[in-house]
């Protein structure tokens, strides 16, 4: 029987903060609305047989952490040996322009035979720049020098939830404060402060799974979803207190693809490891919120990538160790529209009409998608190695990494 440890537990789980849709660049996991869509336009409707063209390429260590953007400066972190290092890159050639590092090694327990990390996307707010790293140590640098403003251990010092394969969730930012999951009695979530790093409070008794908090609106109230290790639950963020709260139970308490929320209220969620997906619907009363499912199904199992939402239809890979066919389900009803095989399980984003597909093979595609199916306008073989960062898109300029190599291209209309 496989051991949990050899289920190619594939925590890139880069699920960051929040950022408003003003924000420049893209400041977080999922992009400026953290919901993997971009507002560029000008995109290319296809490609040379070799591909978009490549502005720069450069190695860059271990790791799976996705790029965040700001002005003409791009983000990321990876590791070497005991060390995880920041890095602050010129965004025109790729050159480094600061790094920080410190010591990281892997605690006792943690098998990091998926790759050793780290996992988690940083976030920009400001002239700050908030990371966490796969032993649950979570920093805040001056994003222009790379200095240390403040940082907390997770696990060394509130005894979080463990998770063998590292910890991955991304910080989220509310009202001065950035959110993250520790898990455990009391402080399933914590609030820090962004200047001054003081803890702003804690609550919940949920252990924590390997994905990241997202907010929404539900009727004029933000809320806080979090995907824990048995359930998903919405929670205030302003004060960490319990909303509601709907179980969702895999094996290994492996909760990982970030839940998708809907203009009509109906939050997506996803996952894996025995389960499948259900879409529950919030509606909000002077009573509090009521939760009802609306439908489950468990043929739809997306694993660790990002599910995006385009009108009524959910695009997603589907599968955990065998076969991952990008799937559409319809959101209101469960029913699977289509399954499509061009590529391997793959990270998603969504502009100008397009998809833009990296599988973890190393191929980058560029596809139109609906409801009636998939259409493949390109497709190049581009990264050698397993590729399970999703891509970052700031204008036409697309940043993608292996665990080895960090390339930029231009997907614009060529004259």
């Amino acid at each position: 029987m496989l051991t949990r440890a050899s289920l190619g537990l594939t925590l890139l789980l880069l699920i960051g903060g929040s950022a408003t849709a003003q924000t420049p660049g893209w400041p977080q996991w999922g992009g400026p609305n953290r919901n993997f869509k971009s507002e560029a336009t000008g995109l290319s409707s296809s490609w040379p047989a070799t591909g978009p063209r490549r502005l720069w390429s450069r190695d860059l260590g271990e790791g799976y952490s996705a790029i965040v953007a700001s002005g003409a400066t791009l983000y990321t972190m990876y590791r070497k040996g005991d060390d995880e290092i920041v890095i602050a890159l010129d965004a025109q050639d790729g050159k480094t322009v600061w790094e920080y590092r410190y010591s990281a090694p892997f605690l006792k327990g943690m098998d990091m035979g998926n790759g050793p990390g780290p996992h988690a996307t940083p976030l920009i707010v400001g002239d700050l720049l908030f990371t966490a790293g796969v032993t649950a140590k979570l920093h805040c640098l001056d994003r222009r020098t790379g200095k240390l403003v403040w940082s907390h251990d997770l696990w060394g010092e509130f005894k979080g939830t463990l998770i063998d394969t590292g910890y991955s969730c991304s910080p989220i930012a509310y009202q001065g404060n950035i959110i993250v999951t520790v898990g455990g009695p009391g402080q399933a979530l914590m609030a820090f402060d962004q200047k001054a790093g003081r803890l702003v409070w804690k609550g919940l008794d949920f252990a924590n799974s390997p994905s990241s908090p997202t907010l929404i609106n539900l009727g004029g109230q933000d809320q806080l979803v979090a995907f824990m290790a048995k359930q998903v639950i919405g929670a205030d963020p302003q004060t960490g207190n319990l909303l509601w709260s709907h179980p969702h139970v895999t094996d290994w308490d492996l909760n990982i693809s970030m839940p998708v929320w809907g203009e009509d209220n109906l939050l997506f969620l996803s996952s894996a490891y025995g389960v499948g997906s259900r879409v529950l619907q919030l509606t909000r009363s002077d009573a509090g919120t009521t939760v009802k499912e609306l439908w489950y199904n468990s043929r739809v199992r997306v694993h660790k990538d990002p599910a995006i939402r385009i009108g009524d239809f959910v695009y997603a890979s589907s599968g955990d160790f065998g076969p991952a066919p990008l799937t559409a389900v319809n959101v209101k009803t469960g029913e699977i529209a289509w399954q499509d095989r061009s590529f391997a399980k793959s990270s998603l984003v969504y502009a100008d009409g397009k998809l833009i597909i990296l599988d973890e093979d190393g191929n980058l595609g560029l596809a139109s998608v609906s409801p009636a199916g998939l259409k493949v306008l390109s497709k190049v073989a581009l990264l050698e190695r397993l590729a399970w960062t999703v891509p970052t898109l700031v204008g036409t300029k697309l940043y993608v990494r292996d665990r080895k190599k960090m390339l930029a291209l231009d997907l614009g209309q060529t004259k």
